[in-house]
């Protein structure tokens, strides 16, 4: 019997793969057998990160580009391909956030979010679909948020730019669900990661966090892994359209703090 959930074979990429939850997703894509190729724009932390994973036996590469630059996220999909004659995963990992009071807001970090997180995504998918849907098999997996299904306040292109996202993964499922080529969206809530190292140094922000998710507790990245590993699996097959919360019950819960 096949493994289900074997990657054998496959080449995936997956962007802002140098840290946090994309490196958790490389790594476990890699453990199921693909060839994965990581992406980040910063060249050293992608090196570091990818020795970890080649000394753990996997097969990795990189690819350094920064998502602002259109040409460069067309060039590496293309590159890519050219060069392994297939794209069989893509995960849209790497985003910014922007912490603005909208009273304080401007077009300019509008633009910078949207750039990054939408038109990124919008372009990497693109280019990843025309190899897939020629093949006919697919799997793409866009990273958005809790705050693709709820609203913040002070984050306002932030969280226009996950609704935008997960308004994509739909729009994409439609059109190449057809062709052998599922979209679906992975949507992350609070995870112990090096980018909320900001905030979880803020007196008991951390517990606040917790006492709010039925879980009780932060994820773990390695969790995150997991969750994207299944998603571009054959398990995953008839999966399509679908934004997928791994937030510990967060946004679909009510939890009254004890001390409230």
């Amino acid at each position: 019997m096949s493994n289900r959930f074997s990657l054998e074979g496959q080449v995936a990429v997956v962007t802002g793969s140098s840290r946090g939850l994309g490196f958790e997703m490389a790594r476990a894509i890699a453990e199921s057998g693909a060839k994965v190729y990581m992406t980040a724009r910063g060249v050293e932390q992608l090196e570091r990160s990818a020795a970890i994973l080649r000394s753990e036996g996997h097969d990795v590469e990189t690819r350094a580009f920064d998502l602002a630059d259109t040409d460069a996220c067309v060039a590496a999909v293309r590159d890519i391909g050219k060069a392994e004659g297939r794209l069989d995963i893509l995960v849209n990992n790497a985003g910014i956030n922007a912490w603005e009071p909208l009273a304080e807001a401007t077009t300019a970090t509008w633009d910078r979010v949207m750039g990054t997180n939408v038109r990124a995504t919008y372009v990497l998918c693109r280019e990843a679909a025309r190899l897939m849907a020629d093949r006919g098999y697919g799997r793409i997996v866009n990273v958005g948020s809790a705050l693709a299904v709820v609203g913040r306040e002070n984050v306002t292109s932030y969280v226009a730019s996950k609704h935008g996202v997960a308004g994509l993964t739909r729009a994409l499922a439609a059109e190449l669900g057809g062709k052998g080529v599922t979209c679906n969206m992975m949507a992350p809530g609070y995870f112990l990661t090096e980018i909320n190292d900001t905030i979880l140094a803020r007196p008991g922000y951390e517990k606040g966090v917790s006492s709010r998710i039925p879980l009780g507790r932060w994820g773990d990245p390695e969790e995150a892994g997991g969750v994207v590993a299944f998603m571009v699996s054959k398990a995953s097959s008839y999966m399509n359209g679908h934004v997928l919360m791994v937030d510990g019950g967060l946004t679909e819960t009510f939890v009254m703090p004890v001390d409230a």
